[in-house]
């Protein structure tokens, strides 16, 4: 008889929640000789992919910066052809991502936007609200700051008082409060920065950059990412116990 227990197999880290900055659409249309706009296009086409690719492996949360609140400085050219590709791809893919059982939801300033466009998202919440396979948050107009600002605004309102606002009660009121903190924070395009994206809910996430842009995103890059998470050493500000102490505890 063996003295030695059986290994377990090694099963890779899934990250519960994956968050991204879809940077590098612009860039891929002018290598390309083509209107930026056409960058988003295929843009949303790698969002799809990487919808069903996360659902695959388990991912049960995926966040995308679609339009950060500082994007309104952007030609106006190119920011009324991006409140058109809302209303196309919602047209185009709501009911091919609410049969695969995406739950859709919105998170960000709604006030600036258009009338058809809100009611393009109400739509796309509503007809997914009963899916369970993974949720998308659609990140629009929507900024870390302004994030942090309104969940303030909405205490005061609700008359938390100081001494009851602590961490986990102001984080009641974020516009993610439904889903659990990122794990695994993806920015494509090659930039090295986080851009005033979910800046309360990424305190403890994996930091990952690629060069990739955006429109060439696929399985393989997510996949990279997801196996350079599986091996950082998330301890949390604390300390992991070391291999002694887990052996013995197994032991016992």
């Amino acid at each position: 008889m063996s003295l030695f227990k059986p290994r377990a197999p090694v099963v890779p880290a899934i990250p519960r929640h994956i968050a991204v900055v879809m940077d590098g659409n612009g860039r891929w249309a002018n290598r390309r000789l083509m209107p930026r706009f056409f960058g988003h296009k295929h843009g949303v086409d790698a969002l799809v992919r990487t919808v069903q690719a996360c659902a695959d492996r388990g991912v049960e949360y995926l966040t995308v910066f679609a339009f950060s609140s500082e994007n309104w400085k952007r030609p106006e050219e190119e920011v009324s052809g991006l409140m058109s590709l809302v209303l196309v791809a919602v047209s185009n893919y709501l009911r091919k991502l609410a049969s695969e059982g995406v739950r859709i939801r919105i998170v960000g300033d709604r006030s600036k936007v258009s009338d058809k466009v809100r009611a393009a998202w109400d739509e796309a919440e509503a007809v997914t609200r009963h899916n369970t396979r993974i949720t998308l948050s659609v990140a629009f107009n929507y900024g870390g700051r302004w994030d942090i600002v309104q969940a303030c605004r909405r205490a005061i309102e609700a008359g938390v008082p100081a001494e009851a606002l602590t961490e986990a009660r102001l984080g009641e009121f974020m516009a993610m409060a439904y889903a659990p903190d990122p794990d695994l924070f993806i920015r494509t395009g090659g930039e090295v920065r986080i851009s005033n994206f979910l800046l309360w809910q990424t305190a403890y996430a994996e930091l990952h950059f690629t060069d990739c842009l955006w429109p060439d995103f696929d399985e393989a890059e997510l996949d990279r990412a997801i196996a350079a998470y599986a091996q950082r050493d998330r301890r949390f500000g604390g300390v992991k116990p070391s291999p002694a102490a887990v052996a013995a505890a197994n032991d016992a």
